[in-house]
């Protein structure tokens, strides 16, 4: 049985993450980390709202077997890249660090198709970066899903993704484009759930067109 911890447990993937793990036979307790409160129903999720400008102080909080990090913003929320890049890369790093220095495990990372801290992309310098750092760390296994473009029920409106959701699935059946196409956000947490049951060793990616078949 192991205990997890979910960081972005109100996003896309994070709320379908939490549900599905709760209903996991060999997970036994979920600490639901979020900004701001939420109500789950499951006797397995503890849900703890934190000031993620002062993360060191919680550090307590990070620790279990599995820390499952789903956290993740826009430049539009956020409305300045410098505060895109404090959420994505920043909050997420030094909640690693502190899980890792606690002997967490595992580490498991939603990034994004296409990361590379030195693409000239902002967004996916952000994410390559992240994953660069979190490599880094002493977890004995890191798990790094990659998924394209995130289909699901959000808050607020997207328009540029939602125009995406419109075109990419025709266009993304050329071959060479496949892995490109949208994924829906409860396929990605349902991959997260199956992995977290196999026990391996080093970093492994996941990406969509290998680990999400049509």
């Amino acid at each position: 049985m192991k205990k997890v911890i979910v960081l972005g447990a109100t996003g896309l993937i994070g709320k379908h993450l939490v549900k599905q793990l709760a209903e996991c036979k060999h997970i036994s307790q979920i600490m639901a980390v979020t900004r701001r409160k939420v109500t789950y129903s499951d006797p397995k999720i503890e849900n703890k709202v934190i000031d993620f400008n002062q993360i060191e102080q919680y550090g307590a909080l990070f620790k279990g077997d599995i820390l499952f990090s789903c956290l993740g913003t826009t430049k539009k929320q956020a409305r300045t890249l410098a505060a895109q890049r404090e959420v994505d890369v920043e909050y997420q790093l030094k909640v690693a660090e502190l899980a890792a220095n606690n002997g967490v495990s595992a580490y498991f990372l939603v990034s994004s198709s296409g990361a590379n801290s030195q693409s000239k992309n902002a967004y996916l310098q952000m994410k390559g970066d992240l994953e660069d750092k979190i490599t880094e760390l002493q977890f004995k296994h890191i798990c790094i899903f990659q998924p394209s473009l995130l289909l699901g029920a959000r808050e607020g409106f997207r328009f540029g993704e939602k125009l995406g959701s419109w075109v990419l699935p025709s266009l993304c059946q050329l071959p060479f484009l496949k892995r490109y196409r949208p994924i829906y956000g409860h396929q990605v947490a349902a991959k997260m759930c199956q992995e977290s049951m196999k026990f391996k060793i080093g970093i492994q990616r996941f990406s969509l067109d290998a680990c999400f078949p049509d």
